[in-house]
């Protein structure tokens, strides 16, 4: 017999553990595919809409009429450099752009570089023109026209004008701390992963110490069989890897569709189709993952050379911990206070199946009971040889609870805040072409509506903030509200100067989102300087209060004080009817702008869509976390089945000393739910902490907005239950085992502990 046939014969007896080691590999590898790929779609539309339209212009009608085929036509006959832009969806989800590459051969993006749509078009997001208005037909898309940045307005026929473009708000720092969040997400899934691959792999090695004891025996070479160990686990990864990324893809493709709905609702950016990335990435990493995963304890000799023995490790740790508590407090980078939650993981994850161990081995020298004291033993020896399947689920557990704290708390705030801007019972988008104030005359003049102040007028645009000597201007939203009154004095505010709705209303000063806030570093009582168009203006600041609806800086002010040269985004009414049908309210409407049709939702809808988007935005989190907390429930499942089979003659000893077979299994029973009790003990401070990690500190820097810190004990009871079940699984399966009557030899290595 060879020597790697002789080696590989280990996998011919026990093809269950081969089976568990490469089903390890390719659900961890699916696992960090998925979020690697759906991150790299988001990252290539941020980056894509961002190049595409940089400082581009779009020609419009100067009558508010859409613009047509019959328009493009018109203006390529006039010697203008146009091209048609026509953004759709899918049915398979995602978004495409059509553009036409024979207009576009006069464009040049800004730097003089190739336009990304220009010549021949290799794939997504850009398509045909014609591919995408067949999709248009049915979704009712406008065409845009892009006109090339060598045209004025005096180059423009009749009946048109030149209107800035894009697909959305510039994403800035948010949109790098976003892709950060994931990435950061990415990480954590791959360090779980890892060491999950690697605790299935060990518990592999331990059983075949016997023979590789018996191969240096007959002369073979550590060395040698260090190295076939290393093509063995290249060849299973090389083999389970790839139907690992594919997994992971298609994992991608069925998450994408809400992931993309989340996206658009954060950045208001469409995640464009085919931007995922190539497999060499994910096989790259996959296959370095496993490599070191596997083959780590090459390395031990040197790093135990350089920590110089178990104290000074200990010490080390510790220091690592205490180092990561203190940076999460201090830093305010991004980058930075990752790094920091990822040294607290590290120490804690290393802390604690010592810790386990060491109490159970206090435990075991105090307890006078002999079967608690075995018990103690043994739980001792589970923690250290399960040491890594037990931190993964540790990992795990945290991560969870973290996640479903953040989730929940920013559910029922988001869900109060909502409520608080959605205080009205309708709302009428105001007609481009029509008269805003003959509306307020009219609605002033109504019965049920004037003396109740249950309506107003929302006035929406954009302003700039003036930049200092080495800062750059500041575009910021304007939210105009007039007149103010009880659908908007019972939002909540963070801070505030006395009577501040009051001095709203009487054009006294302006209120200011938190997200600017914490951005401009702007106080109540402070001076703001804003710049509509050409004029500037000085305004008190009022008042801060929380804006969940979107990450850009905003300001709240009334109407009254707008400039008259204010361009004006987007109008609507607020109104509660009360004793008036809104039918009334619209068909008055209606007369006074001469039959102008209106668009109205009420605010049953506005909450759907907005609780829809707010759902999508945490889908991906959710889902790699339960699928996470699923793969290390599996593994540590694997892993003390497994691991229990090696032991089980000794086990075995209890029925041999007198127990029946009831009272042993009643034993593992204990052993197995105390050891999972345990690790989610260790795991609920850790999850504790990390929720306030992302309620203080990641959120207010990746997003500008704060969350109230909330602990809920439901959760702590869910994850009590969880280890419960895991720990009750890992006996049943010890059990079965005890019923074999066959009973292995004794030695008296073993009776003394030498196998322990």
């Amino acid at each position: 017999m060879t020597l790697p046939a002789a080696l590989f014969s280990h996998y011919r007896r026990h093809p269950l553990q081969l089976l568990a080691l490469a089903a390890m590999i390719v659900l961890a590898t699916m696992l960090w595919t998925g979020v690697h790929h759906l991150t790299s779609q988001a990252r290539a539309s941020l980056d894509q809409s961002e190049s595409a339209v940089a400082e581009r212009q779009q020609v419009a009608r100067t009558d508010g009429s859409p613009v047509t085929v019959d328009d493009f036509v018109e203006l390529r006959r006039a010697g203008l450099c146009v091209m048609p832009w026509l953004e759709v969806s899918e049915p398979e989800g995602g978004r495409v752009v059509g553009v036409d590459p024979l207009a576009a051969g006069c464009f040049q993006t800004p730097g003089g570089q190739e336009s990304p749509w220009g010549g021949e078009l290799n794939g997504r997001p850009f398509v045909d023109i014609s591919e995408a208005a067949e999709l248009a037909r049915e979704q009712g898309s406008e065409l845009s026209l892009l006109v090339s940045d060598d045209h004025s307005k005096g180059d423009l026929p009749p009946g048109y004008q030149l209107v800035p473009f894009s697909v959305g708000p510039a994403t800035g720092e948010l949109g790098d701390s976003f892709l950060l969040n994931l990435d950061a997400l990415g990480v954590l899934v791959l360090l779980i992963t890892a060491l999950l691959v690697r605790s299935v792999y060990l518990l592999g090695l331990a059983q075949r110490r016997d023979s590789f004891a018996l191969l240096h025996r007959f002369g073979v070479p550590h060395g040698r069989v260090n190295r076939l160990l290393v093509v063995e686990i290249l060849l299973l990864a090389a083999v389970c890897v790839l139907p690992g990324i594919w997994l992971g893809r298609w994992l991608a493709a069925g998450l994408g569709s809400g992931f993309g709905q989340a996206l658009e609702g954060l950045f208001d950016q469409p995640l464009y189709a085919g931007q995922g990335g190539s497999w060499l990435v994910p096989l790259v990493t996959m296959m370095a993952v496993i490599l070191v995963a596997c083959l780590a304890d090459f390395l031990r000799p040197i790093f135990r050379g350089l920590m110089g023995g178990n104290r000074r490790y200990g010490c080390l740790v510790l220091l690592v911990l205490i180092a990561g508590l203190a940076l999460t407090v201090w830093v305010t980078d991004l980058l930075w206070l990752f790094i920091a939650v990822a040294m607290v993981f590290v120490a804690a994850g290393i802390l604690a199946p010592r810790l386990i161990a060491s109490l159970a081995d206090w435990r075991s020298g105090h307890d006078r009971d002999l079967q608690a004291r075995w018990r103690h033993q043994e739980l001792a020896v589970l923690a250290r040889r399960l040491a890594l399947p037990l931190v993964a689920l540790q990992f795990a557990m945290a991560m969870g609870l973290a996640v479903q704290a953040l989730v929940t708390t920013f559910e029922s705030t988001f869900d109060r805040w909502l409520a608080q801007r959605l205080e009205a019972d309708y709302y009428v988008e105001v007609p481009e072409s029509a008269d805003a104030a003959l509306a307020l005359d009219w609605l002033a003049e109504q019965p049920g509506l004037s003396a109740s102040g249950l309506w107003h007028r929302v006035i929406r645009g954009r302003a700039t903030l003036p930049g200092g000597e080495d800062e750059e201007e500041t575009r910021v939203d304007v939210f105009a509200i007039g007149p103010v009154g009880p659908l908007v004095t019972g939002w909540e505010l963070f801070e505030s100067a006395p009577q501040p709705w009051q001095r709203l209303q009487q054009g006294q000063g302006v209120m200011v989102n938190e997200q600017l806030a914490r951005r401009q570093d702007i106080a109540v009582g402070q001076t703001l300087t804003v710049l509509f168009g050409s004029q500037s203006f000085e305004f008190h600041v009022l008042a801060i209060y929380p804006d969940y609806g979107r990450p850009a800086g905003e300001i709240l002010i009334h109407p009254s004080v707008l400039p008259a040269e204010f361009e004006t985004g987007f109008q609507s009414l607020s109104v509660s009817p009360g004793n008036l049908s809104i039918e009334a309210v619209t068909d008055g409407l209606k007369g006074v702008w001469q039959g102008e049709a209106l668009t109205g939702r009420d605010n049953r809808a506005i909450e759907e869509l907005a609780s829809a988007i707010f759902d999508q935005t945490f889908l991906l989190t959710r889902a790699m976390t339960t699928l996470t907390l699923i793969l290390s429930a599996i593994a540590l499942l694997m892993m003390g089945w497994v691991f229990f089979s090696t032991r089980a003659w000794y086990f075995r000893l209890l029925v041999v000393w007198g127990l029946s077979r009831r009272q042993a299994s009643a034993q593992l029973v204990r052993l197995s739910v105390s050891l999972t009790g345990a690790i989610a003990l260790l795991a609920l401070p850790l999850g504790v902490w990390l929720t306030w990690v992302l309620v203080h500190r990641i959120n207010p820097i990746a997003f500008g907005w704060s969350l109230p810190m909330a602990v809920y004990p439901g959760f702590w009871l869910e994850l009590g239950v969880l280890s419960m079940l895991i720990g009750l699984s890992i006996a049943l399966l010890m059990s079965r085992q005890l019923k074999s009557p066959t009973v292995a030899p004794v030695n008296a290595n073993a009776l003394a502990g030498g196998e322990r």
